[in-house]
């Protein structure tokens, strides 16, 4: 009885974003469809039951079922507030995010909830009086129990097959979405990953040099500074750049010589998969994280080729990507630092000391800055008041107190911030260059996007399969100072033109290299933007 009464409680109490999907799946709720929704909640119910009775012994059965309704109310909880999923890519956000961050999704409503449908069940449970037979007997039923489940619940199953299996075949999301199976699918997944096999970190674009742009170049003692910008929860359709009605881009639209590409898709809808990706080498559709974390990338490959490669951070770290080559945090705060509060750092900081570090380098340099940006669902915490222009503002990360009007506000408060921050990168970058000692450029693309209420999602981290455009489409600039575009022989008309075609952060590793010219055998011409614009090829 209490494995059969758990089985119902856990199908109907943390299972709201899976039952509405559901329904949406299979034509909405109306009285025609009572019977089908009572078997499919029979089925579970069965198969829930067959697999709680397994581990229905003495010393088991209490400690299990706690936990799982602890699991069950957190999930629930994050899947109906914000709209998430729960697969092996959040499981990886979660335990490896920074606590900062993880700080910001806790609230009295998460409290709340997992009280009511965590703590309280799992009290309850542990003060039944359970009464065990004698252990031949217990297992026979037991059996029995495993049997009759599973034979009762296969038996629906074949009634409503053909209804059902167009539901599931066209609705992958629903596997993501049930509770607390997701859960375990999830965990199974991310560890299947992470303790594949023992991490050796193979080598990647040993080959690389400078390439013969470079020896036309030779004697002249002017060094390259390329600064890659790495945004983050960006999303492209809040850049007035590419046609949102706010003004969000006040400094960058009246940047000369920038060239903003208007189509370009992320290689995953969180940090942890899209920064790895994107500098990897892989395409999204090849993309393996085994093999990113086993492998070199993109900065290994430039400091093979005689580069300078530093990584400035404010956000909760590179993800791997900068394990071999010069690392700055700069997201702790500091007591009396104007461009911090008392929980972290604005994006400037990644920005002092920049001027010296440009005009002074020892060899030609890239640096990466890994911005803090547009992270939720605390927007308000990620610009200074002074970029609070839209408003009233959500300041709370309960979004369910706020109206979406004031979530967006505050979302788009952070974008008048990037606007600001990657201008006045390019402010430094023209005048390092204007004095002849350096040629500069700047690459600025986001990691992924954010949901903002469409649909009823919000933040991000859906599985890519199933992830809407909100969540895929980023902003992505490129601006190269005259020195730099003679340097690197491009055509800027040429680039422009290209600016509205489809792109995406299978672009990024590649055109870097065919910026700086690297010559080596990792390099593939048909994914560098910028070769079809290259004079002379």
């Amino acid at each position: 009885m209490l494995t059969l009464g758990a089985s119902a409680f856990l199908v109907l109490a943390y299972n709201a974003s899976f039952w509405k999907t559901f329904a949406s799946a299979t034509g909405g709720v109306h009285a025609g469809n009572v019977p089908m929704y009572l078997g499919a909640f029979l089925m579970l119910v069965l198969l829930f039951n067959a697999i709680l009775t397994l581990f229905n012994f003495r010393f088991v059965i209490k400690p299990l079922l706690a936990v799982l309704f602890l699991g069950a109310s957190a999930a629930s909880y994050f899947m109906n507030e914000y709209g998430v999923v729960i697969d092996a890519s959040m499981v990886q956000n979660v335990l490896e995010t920074d606590p900062k961050e993880a700080h910001e999704l806790l609230s009295w409503k998460m409290l709340e909830t997992v009280t009511l449908l965590g703590v309280l069940p799992s009290l309850l449970v542990w003060r039944l009086p359970l009464v065990f037979r004698p252990i031949r007997r217990d297992l026979l039923l037991k059996a029995a129990t495993v049997v009759v489940s599973l034979i009762a619940g296969a038996g629906l199953l074949l009634l409503m097959f053909k209804v059902l299996a167009p539901a599931v075949r066209e609705h992958r999301e629903l596997r993501f979405l049930l509770t607390p199976t997701n859960m375990f699918q999830a965990t199974h997944g991310y560890l299947k990953r992470k303790w594949a096999a023992p991490l050796v970190i193979a080598p990647l674009g040993t080959d690389a040099a400078h390439g013969p742009k470079w020896a036309a170049l030779a004697g002249q003692g002017k060094r390259t500074v390329t600064v890659i910008v790495v945004g983050e929860t960006a999303r492209a359709m809040n850049f007035s750049l590419n046609g949102y009605t706010r003004t969000t881009n006040p400094l960058m639209s009246g940047q000369q010589g920038l060239i903003n590409f208007r189509n370009v898709s992320s290689c995953g809808t969180a940090t942890a998969v899209s920064v790895p990706c994107v500098f990897s080498g892989q395409t999204r559709d090849d993309y393996s994280a085994d093999k990113a974390l086993r492998q070199e990338g993109l900065l290994d490959v430039l400091h093979h080729a005689g580069f300078d490669v530093l990584w400035r951070d404010n956000n909760s770290g590179c993800k791997g990507v900068c394990d071999r080559i010069r690392y700055e945090d700069v997201s702790h705060p500091v007591p009396g630092d104007p461009l911090c509060n008392d929980e972290e750092c604005y994006d400037e900081r990644l920005l002092r000391g920049l001027p010296d570090l440009i005009r002074n380098p020892r060899k030609d340099l890239v640096i990466v800055l890994h911005q803090k940006g547009s992270h939720g669902p605390a927007y308000w915490k990620r610009y200074p008041a002074a970029f609070g222009k839209f408003g009233p503002v959500c300041q709370t990360n309960e979004l369910e107190q706020c109206s979406r009007e004031s979530i967006v506000n505050g979302y788009d408060n952070t974008i008048l911030y990037t606007d600001y921050f990657l201008s006045k990168t390019l402010d430094i970058l023209r005048a390092s260059a204007a004095d002849g000692s350096v040629d500069t450029a700047m690459l600025y693309f986001s990691d992924h996007g954010e949901s903002l209420g469409e649909k009823n999602m919000y933040l991000h981290g859906a599985p890519y399969i199933i992830s809407p455009a909100e969540q895929r489409t980023v902003p992505m600039m490129l601006w190269l100072s005259d020195g730099y575009r003679q340097r690197s022989d491009i055509d800027q008309q040429c680039l422009a033109a290209r600016s509205t075609q489809a792109f995406s952060h299978d672009n990024v590793f590649h055109s870097v290299l065919g910026l700086l010219d690297v010559s080596t055998a990792v390099y593939n011409p048909k994914l560098d933007i910028t070769h079809a614009c290259a004079r002379g090829i």
